[in-house]
């Protein structure tokens, strides 16, 4: 046994260890103060949040071999401020209700090599509602082929499209075009699902993808879109309302503020969604108003470099307000 070893447990050991976890807690609890720019800082931070909580693995083993109690007991600090922010989502999800909307959420990707089993694995899992992102011909052909039986009603506008087991109307484009985008680009809708539940507003959206590089985070398009599509929601009549879509961004991430602001998130499930091979992040979104989101889970991996969600949604009862 070392002399190190044979020492007791020290309250001046650690002192490094001891603030890098204090910081850690910090930020997790405070992390709308860091400031956004430059270099979108603040969204890049809030997009991988819940993996601050890896710092806590790291810091442990030389905690424990340097026998520092400081650096120990400051270690529960980022473990309670991981646990307030996410292990809400850890907890068991109400039972499923009889009345419950189920929704699947997939960018499939126009690079998909199999649309067929791609459509026959979504519908597979029996959702009253498929929305999907990145369509392009002729794979836009296999999924109306291989869905039609299941799903006879759908929408498509630009990339974006609806499939539903209840007929569907009013649909219409979505304008969430960036300014600084000239070219052709639909990448929105808005529909209106007549389910036994009665009728909900659907928008299907695919914000800009945001791109992580040695200045920051560039992501002013993903932002300026994410406004455009709040406006509409707060703008829809209908009470009930769904969002599905591949917003490009966590529901932690302060650009997506008025959507989140308008609608529910999903309060069970982590669900992490890109990419597919190695998931760091959700950033398929399932969110409601009048509603609950409830337990929202990941589908098996598809031809996608995205992974499919699946949630259910909870009609809030009559003068209920979620």
């Amino acid at each position: 046994m070392t002399e190190r070893a044979r020492r007791g447990w020290s309250w001046r050991r650690g002192r490094v260890a001891a603030g890098v976890a204090g910081f850690t807690a910090l930020l997790l609890v405070f992390h709308g103060l860091v400031p956004h720019r430059p270099g979108g800082l603040g969204s890049l931070l809030e997009s991988f949040l819940p993996w601050l909580g890896v710092l806590v693995v790291v810091l442990l083993p030389p905690a424990l071999l340097r026998r520092s109690a400081l650096a120990l007991v400051a270690l529960l600090l980022p473990v309670a401020a991981w646990a307030y922010q996410f292990g809400p989502l850890l907890l068991p999800a109400p039972e499923p209700g009889a009345d419950d909307l189920v929704v699947v959420q997939h960018n499939v990707s126009d690079e998909n090599t199999d649309p067929a089993g791609t459509a026959r694995a979504l519908a597979g899992a029996g959702p009253d509602l498929i929305a999907l992102q990145e369509l392009v011909a002729p794979a836009l052909a296999v999924y109306e082929k291989t869905l039609a039986r299941d799903y006879p009603y759908r929408t498509v506008r630009g990339t974006v499209g609806l499939w539903s087991k209840h007929p569907l109307g009013g649909a219409r484009p979505l304008d969430i075009r960036p300014r600084g985008i000239t070219e052709e680009w639909e990448r929105g809708l808005r529909a209106v699902a007549h389910t036994p539940r009665g009728e909900v507003a659907v928008y299907v959206a695919h914000l800009p993808s945001v791109r992580v590089g040695v200045t920051g985070l560039a992501s002013s398009w993903r932002d300026e879109s994410a406004g455009l599509l709040g406006d509409a929601v707060a703008a829809e009549r209908s009470r009930r309302v769904v969002l599905l879509g591949d917003l490009n961004g966590t529901v932690d991430d302060r650009a997506l503020d008025p959507l989140t602001s308008e609608l529910n998130v999903p309060e069970r499930g982590v669900a992490l969604s890109f990419p597919a091979a190695f998931p760091m992040a959700r950033i398929d979104q399932v969110m409601a108003r009048s509603a609950t989101v409830g337990r929202i889970r990941t589908l098996p991996a598809t031809g996608s470099d995205h992974l499919p969600v699946l949630a259910r949604v909870t009609w809030d009862r009559p003068g209920h307000t979620a």
